[in-house]
This record gives structure tokens, sequence and C-alpha cells, in this order.
């Protein structure tokens, strides 16, 4: 039997699914994106507008795609990920948010989703992605995390969302 107190990375792990989300993921995405705990509520309602977005007609199926980790299909999402081509640009595209679910945290998942995003990203002629987030302590695991997948810091506006909390702007090279 499996220890439950065990470390999530050290949990056996089953198949994980990476597809493209569909219109009927939005309820379980809608969970994910509300289960994020250092999402503010602004935030939450920014994620869900372009998760909504990404479904809709042209341009904001265009402009938004959505990534989503499932294991099995029928239970709550893992971790999702949005992305799109940066307007007037070439081969950059922004990633706008990856997440993972709390229960799915220190598994992989992330790392996953960020591995099918560079995918996507180069099968369509992208050479980079570009992030922005938050200095704030509670990003730490995040920038963390996109150090880990490649990303450097190429700008920061001192104070940009409060006293105290810059913006970064990361980029990481996905292709030639």
């Amino acid at each position: 039997m499996r220890d439950p107190d065990a470390p999530r990375s050290a949990r056996p792990r089953a198949a994980v699914t990476i597809r493209p989300a569909v219109a009927a993921d939005l309820p379980r995405l809608v969970a994910l994106i509300r289960s994020i705990e250092n999402f503010t509520p602004t935030e939450v309602a920014c994620a869900l507008e372009l998760v909504e977005a990404s479904f809709g007609p042209p341009p904001g199926c265009d402009d938004y795609r959505v990534l989503v980790a499932e294991q099995p299909a029928s239970e709550p999402l893992l971790g999702y990920a949005c992305y799109g081509p940066t307007p007037m640009t070439r081969s950059t595209f922004d990633l706008s948010w990856i997440a993972s679910s709390p229960a799915a945290r220190g598994t992989g998942v992330g790392l996953r989703l960020h591995e099918a995003l560079v995918a996507a990203v180069r099968a369509v002629g992208g050479r980079r992605l570009r992030v922005e987030t938050s200095t704030q302590e509670s990003y730490g695991p995040t920038l963390r995390f996109y150090e880990r997948c490649g990303y450097r810091e190429v700008g920061r506006i001192v104070d940009f969302y409060a006293d105290g909390d810059d913006l970064l702007t990361l980029l990481c090279a996905v292709g030639s």
C-alpha cells in the first residue's frame, strides 16, 4: 500500500494526457483556476476570460490557445496552459498562464505541460516564449519553474503591480 504521507514526487505516476482544450472542458477549467491559491480574484477573472475567448469565434480563438493535463478524463484537471501569438511579431508567443492543481504539484505535470506547449509553438514556426510575472513572494515557486524551463529575465518594471511587486518579463528560446 502506498504511503499517503510520502512526498508527491515519490508517488507513482499514472499516465497523464496533455491535449488541446475543448469547450466541454470549461467547467473543469473553472474549477482548476479557482483552486489555484495564489491567484487573486482579479487574476481568476482574467484567466477565465482568456480561456473562454479560446473557445469563441475569431479573433479570440486565434489569439488564445489552451492545453489541459488530465488523468483520467473523468477526474479534475491536473493543470492547464494558456498561450498565443504575440501581436505584431513573426515568431514570438506569449505564455499567459501555466498552472497545476494543488494536488498535482511536484509530479512533473507543469513540466509536461510546458514541453507540450513548446512543441505546439515550434509546430507553427514559433521561436520564443515570453511571459510576464510578479516578484511577490508567493510567486517564488513560479519563478523557479520558469528558470528550470530555460527562461531568463529580459526586463523588469519596478513597483509595477504594487509597491515592492515588480513585473518581470522572461524569455525562453524554443526554436531556431
